[in-house]
């Protein structure tokens, strides 16, 4: 991914600003969110690097901040055909090894007043930074779900003051969270899953801002998220939600990151010296809601710091929900797999099967709930509870195998179970199994496996479980 000095940046922004200076401000219809009655004065950013373009912005005032539209700044009118999900898949094809910059500026000039990027107060701080850099007015609305990091609320009032711009947040309806806490209480999602909550605070408030729009922007990685994020293109009809005309096809979704790596975003964050969340300094890398957010460990996919007690089909909150119904086939066809067979995908390929070593012993039903029975046993066991599909699994399988290696002969023996499918069940019941991986140590004297708590799954952290126990 190139990196942006600040001349370069600002003869990028010249060459993009021929188009910005004859335009007229868009008048808001009367259906949509209407800004103060106080006037709209034109003044540049204050940024660290001269744009030869002046943004226009709304001088709205923290206090006066009133929603339903999902931004702030004022951009030109852009008058554009109607055009076919046929349109941007060409478009997306197009766009394929362009640069975030060159994605950014096309979605802007596009869609103008009608586009808002998505920040969610994490390093999608990148996308403001790329607009900036196009020179040209550009939106941003975030989700304030009531649940944020502390680190988060400051970052946001860092970033507002840093580029000069006032966030619009979008607030989850009081009625519905009253009632959903009043009923299950602060914290139920740890019991049923995070979806009925993330509906609330999240999807919907996401649903009103969109109304609003006829374009997004958002922060999306296909390296970002196991099984749900693999094959999203850099533009899109969103399948998911509505946009300003309503009715399927009336939104287009804008992904400029999606085919950079973790690694290069951060490297043009630090090149061009942008603020980032505090969080990240203390080992998050995916940030949400402060209850469901926590730190990863060295090797672990950033992912699982999100909702680390649900399965890892489950780590999308709904806000890009489209994404998985390509990967639906996997998870529903597991439900009928065979413990010794393969899951089909919707392809109908077959997922290969892992943990495939001479030193790793494969367990069937039966063998597993022998081995649960036996209370004297010969020598001790560990086992992972797995699923091929799992992207936490299939990471933590070469890991996995250097330990059965190095244990081969010494008197415990290393297993797999294949847990998913009519297994599931079963594994969660019987071997408090709550999510793939989950890794059992069965010692001799005693039927009750011990289950790994750590989610550091080296083969030098699993090694140390073993002889501690053994």
């Amino acid at each position: 991914m190139a990196l942006f000095t600040s001349s370069s940046s600002s003869s990028i922004a010249g060459s993009l600003s021929h188009s910005q200076s004859s335009q007229k401000l868009k008048a808001y219809p009367s259906s949509s969110f209407r800004p103060s009655d106080r006037s709209l004065e034109h003044h540049s950013v204050s940024t660290r690097r001269q744009c030869s373009v002046t943004p226009v912005f709304s001088e709205l005032k923290r206090s006066d901040s009133i929603v339903p539209n999902a931004a702030t700044m004022v951009a030109p009118v852009v008058v554009e055909k109607v055009e076919t999900t046929e349109d941007y898949e060409k478009l997306a094809r197009r766009l394929v090894q362009a640069s975030p910059l060159e994605i950014m500026d096309k979605a802007l000039e596009k869609f103008g007043n009608d586009i808002g990027i998505a920040f969610s107060g994490s390093e999608d701080v990148a996308l403001i930074e790329y607009a900036r850099l196009t020179g040209r007015p550009f939106r941003v609305f975030s989700l304030d779900t009531g649940r944020l990091n502390l680190e988060t609320y400051k970052f946001f009032d860092a970033i507002e003051k840093h580029y000069g711009i006032h966030i619009e947040y979008m607030f989850p309806d009081a009625v519905e969270v009253q009632g959903l806490v009043r009923t299950k209480g602060l914290f139920s999602f740890y019991e049923d899953g995070h979806q009925e909550c993330c509906r609330i605070r999240k999807v919907r408030p996401l649903r009103r801002a969109l109304k609003s729009l006829r374009a997004w922007i958002t922060g999306q990685r296909k390296d970002q998220s196991p099984g749900t994020r693999a094959e999203i293109p850099v533009v899109q009809v969103d399948p998911t939600f509505e946009g300003l005309e309503g009715g399927v096809g009336s939104l287009i979704k804008w992904n400029p990151v999606a085919n950079v790596n973790g690694g290069d975003i951060w490297n043009f964050l630090r090149a061009m010296n942008v603020p980032v969340n505090t969080l990240h300094l203390q080992g998050y890398v995916s940030i949400g809601c402060e209850p469901c957010t926590r730190p990863v460990l060295p090797g672990q996919h950033e992912r699982e710091g999100r909702w680390w007690w649900e399965d890892a089909k489950a780590k999308e909150c709904g806000l890009h929900k489209g994404n998985i119904r390509k990967q639906e086939g996997v998870h529903l066809n597991s439900t009928n797999g065979n413990v010794n067979g393969a899951v089909n995908n919707t392809n109908g390929d077959a997922a290969a099967d892992i943990f495939s070593s001479e030193s790793i012993v494969s367990l069937s039903r039966a063998g597993i709930e022998n081995l649960v029975k036996l209370e004297n046993r010969r020598e001790p066991w560990l086992v992972v509870l797995y699923a091929p599909w799992c992207r936490f699994c299939q990471a933590m399988e070469e890991s996995y195998i250097d330990l059965a290696e190095k244990l081969n002969g010494s008197g415990a023996k290393v297993g797999k179970f294949r847990a998913d499918g009519e297994h599931k069940s079963y594994a969660q019941n019987k071997l408090q199994m709550g999510s793939f991986p989950t890794i059992l140590f069965f010692p001799t004297h005693s039927s009750q496996p011990i289950k790994y708590p750590s989610e550091k799954r080296d083969a030098d952290s699993l090694m140390a479980f073993v002889n501690a126990l053994r």
